[in-house]
């Protein structure tokens, strides 16, 4: 994960869903204009954490790009804590759908990182998820491996003992111990190894393009495998050398111009 700080020249834009504040940006045209597309985070992540992919996007696809910190991150609201085992079908089943209406969104692109990318999966898989016109995730995952908790144990370790607290205050405030927790505490609770969400992958009837670093640390290429055999939709994978977690922050140009080429073909009349 990469924690250099970005600050964002913008005022700060709230969403209301299911009667919470949420943190939103949005670039280019709105959703009355132009497909959306639709970023959900990593486990750490935030609005700020993306830094300026999603208006890049925007940009060179021509669509609008909405971009928002759940419940506990960044700049939304607190969550209540310990988060259930359950709390990415939470957000895919409950939450997003609530917000792609609040926000009045007509068609989208789904960009979700690492847990962002199980959140997409659920929502796509097993929702009506009528808006929906294809789908990008970058590390997500269907279910735990060994490498998630050894990771996870380290990032724990990190938190308490070094400046991993630090570095994430930037970005999350009066949210960081919420964020950090909420996460942490709820993977590495006994019953997460059981968790799987690969029963929604043959309900996703959308293109899907699936994103995986050959180094990343929280998962492995077997659960871009297993995504690739089970969606019900059209799949693409893009498999990237040496890159780790953050497949647009460390191959920026080419997750960005592989991004481009998948929406424009979706997209195309």
């Amino acid at each position: 994960m990469n924690y250099h700080h970005f600050s964002p020249k913008r005022d700060t834009e709230y969403l209301t869903v299911r009667g919470r504040s949420l943190e939103v940006a949005w670039h280019g045209p709105g959703p009355d204009e132009a497909p959306t597309l639709i970023f959900l985070h990593e486990g750490l992540g935030c609005v700020d954490m993306w830094r300026d992919f999603p208006e890049k996007l925007a940009d060179i696809t021509g669509c609008g790009s909405l971009v928002y910190s759940r419940l506990g991150y960044g700049r939304s609201e607190p969550c209540d804590l310990p988060r259930p085992v359950r709390y990415m079908h939470d957000e895919g089943l409950e939450v997003l759908p609530e917000l792609i209406k609040a926000a009045g969104i007509r068609k989208c692109i789904l960009i979700g990182q690492s847990d962002g990318g199980s959140i997409a999966l659920i929502y796509a898989g097993g929702t009506p998820a009528a808006p929906l016109q294809g789908l990008i995730t970058e590390a997500a995952h269907v279910y735990c491996e060994n490498i998630n908790i050894q990771s996870i144990r380290k990032a724990k370790e990190e938190y308490l003992k070094n400046n991993l607290f630090e570095k994430l205050k930037k970005y999350h405030g009066v949210n960081t111990d919420c964020a950090f927790r909420g996460w942490n505490d709820v993977w590495l609770h006994p019953d997460f190894l059981f968790w799987n969400i690969e029963e929604y992958l043959p309900g996703i009837n959308v293109p899907i393009l699936i994103i995986q670093g050959e180094n990343d640390n929280y998962g492995t290429i077997a659960q871009v495998e297993t995504i690739d055999k089970k969606t019900g939709g059209s799949s693409e994978k893009l498999i990237l050398d040496e890159c780790g977690h953050s497949p647009h922050k460390e191959c920026e140009d080419v997750v960005l111009e592989a991004m481009k080429r998948f929406i424009e073909k979706i997209l195309k009349p």
